[in-house]
């Protein structure tokens, strides 16, 4: 059976405050510390970090909201923000909304409910019901990936990600471009990357350029794809993220199409994948496990009462590959 902190109090004959102090790092004699070590050790003593949590008035835990776990972003963000957390003695619940705006509302106030710290969340979009819940559960809140004026946020610089991919195509002499991007729901995606991009594109003057929208979805984005095709064939076509590049490429390889002597592809994100596949895919990196650390310092900063930046944006870097010919 396992022990409780009363059982560890009786066996090291001292006062259950005076365990509970020491398990939260708080002051206990030399010789009192010593007792309880031996015991806890000799016991395999494990603290019930979330049954304390439930009675405290402040909370060790962090909830943290994504969208969707299949993701390489969120993964990669998630073991940042576990990782630091993880250093400064707080722990993370997940919740998981599978990209439904009525769930993720609902995750706010159940963290709430659950005492936690404080909240990261990584949203597609900033509604009012996220405000509204925000301001009511009263604990700070972090988003990640988007941001708002009434909110703390962490971003990867979407402006920047398009406009030097913008450049990078225009340098490699293309002219005939398409864009597929997403909805523009997505503020950072579907927004800031793209009016980068345009940005870019309108330096040129002399490019031609068609945009088109599809999902985050691979399955969609190759259907884009294969109606773009279908119809035409510029020299170049860029995903507004990785997966919808690769959706590109999938259907290109169906058509035998080859990449890049007939067509040159290129997205955003930098997933691991993108290195590995032939040719390695033309991409722009982002370093979302950074993002997931220092979010998760924002959290405790702002758990602790000091002072944060109320937005943090991170860079992103360039990654020329095979994919892309220059003409």
């Amino acid at each position: 059976m396992n022990k409780t902190i009363s059982d560890i109090a009786q066996l090291a004959g001292v006062a259950k405050s005076t365990v509970s102090r020491f398990l939260n790092g708080g002051s206990v004699s030399e010789d009192t510390r010593q007792k309880i070590e031996r015991i806890i050790k000799q016991y395999n003593y494990v603290p019930n970090t979330f049954a304390q949590s439930l009675k405290a008035k402040k909370t060790s835990i962090i909830g943290t909201v994504v969208p969707r776990l299949d993701s390489f972003a969120t993964s990669q963000t998630l073991i940042g923000i576990d990782e630091e957390l993880r250093n400064n003695q707080y722990q993370m619940l997940i919740s998981n909304t599978s990209q439904d705006m009525q769930r993720e509302i609902d995750a706010i106030y159940d963290f709430a409910r659950q005492k936690v710290s404080g909240i990261i969340l990584l949203a597609a979009e900033v509604t009012e019901a996220h405000l509204k819940a925000v301001e009511e559960i009263g604990i700070p809140v972090l988003l990640v990936g988007q941001q708002h004026e009434r909110l703390h946020s962490l971003v990867h610089n979407d402006d920047q990600a398009g406009y030097e991919m913008g450049r990078y195509v225009v340098e490699k002499g293309h002219r005939q471009i398409v864009y597929i991007g997403v909805t523009e729901k997505d503020q950072a995606v579907g927004i800031h990357r793209r009016q980068g991009f345009q940005r870019a594109i309108a330096e040129c003057g002399e490019c031609d350029v068609t945009y088109y929208e599809t999902s985050f979805k691979m399955a969609e984005a190759i259907v884009t794809a294969e109606s773009i095709l279908r119809d035409n064939r510029p020299t170049i076509i860029v995903g507004a993220t990785d997966n919808i590049a690769l959706g590109v490429m999938k259907t290109a390889f169906s058509k035998r199409i080859r990449i890049p002597h007939e067509l040159s592809v290129a997205g955003f994100g930098g997933y691991d994948i993108t290195e590995m596949i032939h040719p390695a895919l033309t991409t722009v990196k982002y370093h979302y496990l950074q993002a997931g650390q220092l979010a998760a310092s924002h959290m405790i900063r702002q758990v602790r009462g000091e002072s944060v930046e109320k937005r943090t944006v991170l860079d992103v870097e360039l990654i020329p590959r095979e994919s892309v010919d220059k003409l």
